[in-house]
């Protein structure tokens, strides 16, 4: 139960990341619907993709695809009320990244996928639905950036394997998992830690 209930609040999150940047981009309802909704339910496509599910629960299941939809809307017609847009889609994102990491880990574990593969699918799944997000807007993804983004979400779904193989029950893996990606992510972002970037040679 606490697995479907974090992958809801996962994909409100996503998609109201989603739906936010539509707004910010000024598409119309439709355009702000297409990029909530891709970016709530990406994650979980090409999780499912990677584990063989087909077809993707994500497009099976009304519940999730309605969830993001109807978030897109409600985004849609009360974005004014949210302030500064770039602050709330940085902290959906890192939000819905956290979730998605470790739920997509917990879900591949459970379609036996081993602990080195459900910990690269659950960040695959976390980092899918903000990398769709970008390229429909024709923004370079947060993935590609150098702040910490990819680092996070696989530091969660490791957790979440981790507490798995140690007798950890899963809901205490997957909430670990869930804080742990989101407040790094959002630590990161508040302490501007980066990655190393090519040192480029003086002109």
């Amino acid at each position: 139960m606490l697995l479907k209930i974090l992958e809801l609040v996962g994909i409100v999150a996503f998609a109201a990341s989603g739906a936010l940047v539509g707004v910010s981009k000024r598409f119309d309802i439709f355009g702000v619907c297409v990029v909530g909704v891709f970016t709530g339910i990406g994650g979980g496509i090409v999780r499912d993709v990677l584990l063989g599910i087909h077809p993707p629960t994500s497009l099976t299941s009304w519940p999730l695809f309605g969830t993001a939809a109807a978030t897109s809307v409600i985004v849609f017609f009360v974005h004014s009320a949210l302030g500064r847009l770039r602050r709330e889609i940085l902290v959906l994102d890192a939000l819905g990244m956290g979730l998605f990491a470790s739920t997509g880990a917990a879900i591949a574990l459970e379609a036996d996928a081993g602990p080195l593969a459900s910990a690269l699918i659950g960040a695959t799944a976390a980092i899918g639905g903000g990398v769709l997000r970008d390229v429909l807007v024709n923004e370079v993804p947060l993935l590609l950036h150098r702040d910490l983004y990819a680092i996070p979400a696989l530091v969660g779904a490791a957790l979440v394997v981790v507490g798995s193989s140690v007798g950890m029950s899963h809901d205490a893996s997957l909430v670990l998992g869930t804080v742990v990606a989101t407040t790094l992510r959002l630590v990161a972002m508040w302490r501007r830690w980066s990655l190393p970037g090519p040192r480029m040679p003086r002109e």
